[in-house]
């Protein structure tokens, strides 16, 4: 009888050990299962909630204002909007990337390879969205583009707050942000509030007037500086021209400072329209404009040469403390 005994709880115990070893199995699989799946997060882009995978295991970027960011950061891409991009970038020199080509001249069908399950998508390319999200299903198709109607700062914050959260870079994010931050504040202190300001973009050699606000690139300085406009135009446009200024009437407005675009500088010599001249050479050259106060006292402030090709948050980081370096040395 107790030999009976002694055997079935031997028996009981293997059993036991063996529902054990089965129910432990089911949770690695099922933990496996989870991994393979992969976890994900919700941000807020422009189109509302989206879920986006977390980590992403294969990106495409085709939003300018993005790629410095990305690329400070370390993120690998599989395709983006190479020929876009300003030759310093590590991009443009890896072959594994895949060169989605110009918004002029596209090569969309290149996403399809990529495989992406993340598209940070944008500026140039904002209008190839659907055509995109046909091409990549599975993908979360994201655009932190700056909106309309709000201010240009706050949104470059934004964009850069959601990426670094994407990509686990929130102290790098946070950093990016304070050094954008400490450039406004040295420029508003920079800046007296007296000097007129003329907002100008030279493109092949001519000159387009960046109107305050309104203007690309150039305009949305004068809201965030509060600077006080030398000359304002009816019917400005965001033309990333300008628009049509005579250098008569740059000279009658008697701007005491300029800030200026050189839209050729973000190209190759090859690669610049017929005619195109440093801007500093097409205005300070300029017979029309000699006597103009700027001029004079050599209070013309360049946006970086790169900044056609970038207009991200670093972009004006930097704009923003060549403003203040050139107003601190006139005090």
């Amino acid at each position: 009888m107790i030999s009976t005994r002694l055997h079935l709880s031997a028996l009981a115990g293997v059993v036991a050990l063996a529902l054990a070893g089965c129910g432990s199995t089911g949770s690695d699989d099922a933990d496996v299962a989870s991994e393979a799946k992969g976890s994900t997060l919700t941000v807020e882009d422009n189109n509302g909630e989206q879920t986006v995978p977390n980590p992403p295991k294969s990106v495409v970027a085709t939003d300018n204002r993005t790629f410095e960011t990305l690329d400070t950061w370390g993120i690998e891409l599989s395709a983006g909007a190479v020929s876009v991009m300003s030759d310093d970038l590590s991009y443009t020199k890896d072959d594994s990337v895949l060169d989605l080509g110009s918004h002029r001249e596209p090569n969309l069908e290149k996403i399809v390879e990529a495989k992406p399950d993340l598209v940070i998508n944008g500026q140039r390319y904002a209008q190839f969205h659907d055509d995109i999200a046909k091409l990549a299903p599975d993908a979360t198709v994201l655009e932190l583009d700056p909106r309309d109607g709000e201010d240009l700062g706050s949104e470059l914050k934004r964009q850069t707050t959601t990426l670094g959260e994407i990509f686990g870079k929130q102290d790098e994010a946070k950093k990016v942000i304070d050094d954008y931050d400490a450039s406004v504040k040295r420029a508003k202190a920079a800046y007296d509030g007296n000097d007129k300001v003329m907002g100008l973009i030279t493109s092949a050699g001519d000159i387009g007037y960046g109107a305050p606000s309104v203007g690309r690139t150039v305009g949305p300085v004068f809201d965030i500086l509060g600077l006080n406009p030398a000359l304002e135009v009816e019917s400005s446009s965001d033309d990333h021209q300008g628009d049509d200024v005579s250098v008569e009437a740059i000279a009658d407005s008697k701007p005491d400072l300029m800030v200026v675009l050189d839209r050729d500088a973000s190209f190759a010599p090859d690669e610049r329209d017929e005619g195109s001249a440093p801007a500093a050479e097409v205005l300070e050259g300029s017979e029309a404009l000699k006597d103009v106060p700027a001029i004079k006292d050599d209070k013309i402030v360049y946006f970086p040469q790169d900044t056609y090709l970038n207009e991200g948050i670093q972009t004006y980081t930097e704009f923003f403390n060549s403003f203040a370096d050139t107003l601190e040395k006139q005090k």
